[in-house]
């Protein structure tokens, strides 16, 4: 999954250059590219899509990782339901219906490439030896209140010597105290947003679910098959815009975990440079021409090339430079650069 434009990582992001495309975890690969390096050993390079929005779909396009006929780009933004709606139809269409589909994101950094690809290949077979809905449950290091949670029954099940349990809940992001508890429990995960399914499982779970969204992806396959482009268009505009978890997930029979063995952090704002990249003496994280006198924990990175940087006297603050625009903000409220960057497009529609 590579969709959406990462409005988070303004001013970096773009539609022109998509998070997915920006080196946040690694200085000389994207991040769309680490993904799929991590996947082809496992399903072999002609085995990877991109699941993508018709925003971005230029961007990824000249990226040039994969083949035009393997993004697929959904008609409009309906979450992650649509998002994944779209691709069973797609696949179905193409006569994969029988598949078995392992959905990973791109916007995660993972520190065990190894580690992953054998939890990735484990996840595929309990999603067909148990014909049922798979995530891979994160075992937490910290009551992170930025993350859902799965919590996983207590019966232990082992298939090919590997534990998996059944989902016994999901739970929204909770507050400090809530996030203490579950990580003392022991059997609660981080929801990683990665799922495994047959697609003819996915299909009967989503019947049972949400009929009405089984049938408007019904509906999709059978225009697609038929070479109807707009008629699938028209009825993946029916869809609810809503995430795979509370339109599915939340509701389906048959959820498995298949827990983590390596180290994975989710890169969803400005502070996870904090938790990517390697710090100075001050806890400074300094990226491109940019310098840091008398500061401590702050993050400063440049993208303009020959206009340096500098950030005197600072505690936790994040500065970033780009010809799109300069960003300083406290480390602690790096999740607002949403909410910044809806201001900036209500002010210019004014003008």
């Amino acid at each position: 999954m590579a969709g959406g434009s990462g409005e988070r990582f303004w001013p970096l992001s773009s539609a022109e250059r998509p998070k997915q495309l920006l080196k946040l975890t690694n200085p000389d690969r994207t991040m769309l590219e680490e993904a799929i390096e991590r996947l082809a050993p496992v399903v072999g390079a002609d085995g990877v899509y991109i699941s993508t929005g018709q925003t971005i779909l230029e961007a990824i396009e000249r990226a040039n990782l994969v083949p035009d006929n393997r993004i697929l780009a959904e008609p409009q933004k309906k979450n992650t339901l649509g998002a994944l709606v779209w691709v069973a139809a797609c696949l179905e269409a193409r006569g994969l219906g029988d598949a078995t589909v392992g959905i990973v994101t791109s916007d995660h950094v993972i520190g065990n490439s190894a580690a992953f690809q054998h939890t990735v290949e484990h996840a595929l077979s309990l999603a067909e030896a148990t014909d049922g809905l798979v995530t891979i449950g994160i075992r937490p290091d910290r009551p992170e209140t930025g993350f859902g949670y799965i919590e996983a029954s207590t019966e232990v099940r082992a298939l090919g010597g590997r534990e998996y349990y059944r989902a016994a809940s999901f739970r929204e992001k909770p507050d400090s105290e809530t996030a203490q508890r579950f990580v003392e429990a022991g059997n609660y995960y981080w929801n990683s947003g990665m799922f495994f399914w047959k697609l003819s499982a996915f299909r009967r779970e989503l019947r049972q679910a949400a009929p009405q969204d089984a049938e408007i992806l019904a509906e999709i396959v059978r225009a697609l098959q038929g070479g109807n482009g707009a008629a699938a268009d028209q009825s993946f505009s029916k869809l609810r815009s809503i995430s795979i978890d509370y339109a599915l997930m939340e509701r389906a029979a048959d959820v498995f975990v298949a827990p983590s063995d390596f180290p994975w952090d989710d890169v969803g704002a400005w502070d996870a440079i904090d938790r990517t990249f390697p710090h100075d003496a001050e806890g400074n994280v300094l990226i491109g021409e940019s310098l840091c006198l008398d500061s401590t924990g702050s993050i400063v990175l440049n993208d303009f090339p020959g206009r340096p940087v500098a950030v005197y006297g600072a505690q936790d603050l994040i500065v970033v430079s780009s010809a799109q625009g300069i960003l300083v903000v406290p480390k602690q409220h790096a999740q607002k650069v949403r909410e910044i960057v809806a201001e900036i497009k209500r002010l210019a529609d004014q003008k």
